[in-house]
């Protein structure tokens, strides 16, 4: 029964979300929660392990997730779930209606659907920090303040700052994760 459910929560989720991967965390994030797949802080780990590992978010999460709940037969039919639906759209659209963009009313609902995927987006951020840094997750949690996450976002901001105004270049994403890594393994007491 895992299997069918794996496979369905991920299809509607890839059915129904537009942004991308980041687009698609927020609902990903309720189906988990709400199914009893993951707690909030696995959830929350399981993203960084996505956003750090290579491919899209959405399907590394997918296939996480999956995983987690039913080995690799989960994995794969949580990964198709959420694939399948954006497959079937892009074939659709490219056998079919490869003209599709010069109508207005498809320009209309694009420009309409930017800024809620990125209010998603915006919202998946601030409830991560809070979480991350604040501890709250709910309303109705209680203020538990987290100094070695402010540390570690600190740093990161000022590489970043600092390579962008210093060295005149974007800091590349993969010293900021591998730094992002070293500060939490020695912050957190890996060493």
């Amino acid at each position: 029964m895992i299997y069918l459910t794996l496979f369905l929560v991920f299809l509607e989720i890839g059915a129904v979300s537009f942004g991308g991967g980041y687009g698609m965390i927020p609902m990903m994030r309720d189906a988990c929660l709400s199914h009893g797949f993951l707690t909030e802080e696995q959830f929350m780990d399981f993203i960084a392990v996505a956003e750090s590992t290579p491919g899209p978010i959405a399907i590394n999460m997918a296939t996480f997730i999956g995983s987690s709940q039913g080995g690799f037969l989960g994995a794969f039919l949580a990964t198709l779930g959420v694939i399948l639906p954006a497959f079937l759209i892009i074939l659709l659209i490219a056998a079919i209606l490869r003209n599709l963009l010069k109508y207005k009313g498809v320009q209309g609902f694009l420009s309409g659907v930017r800024p809620a995927v990125a209010a998603l987006i915006l919202a998946t951020a601030v409830v991560m920090g809070l979480r991350s840094i604040f501890g709250i997750g709910s309303v109705s949690d209680s203020f538990d303040f987290n100094y070695k996450g402010l540390i570690i976002l600190a740093v990161l901001v000022g590489v970043s700052l600092g390579s962008k105004y210093l060295l005149k270049k974007k800091a590349s994403p993969i010293v900021l994760i591998l730094l992002s890594a070293g500060l939490g393994m020695l912050l957190y007491g890996a060493f």
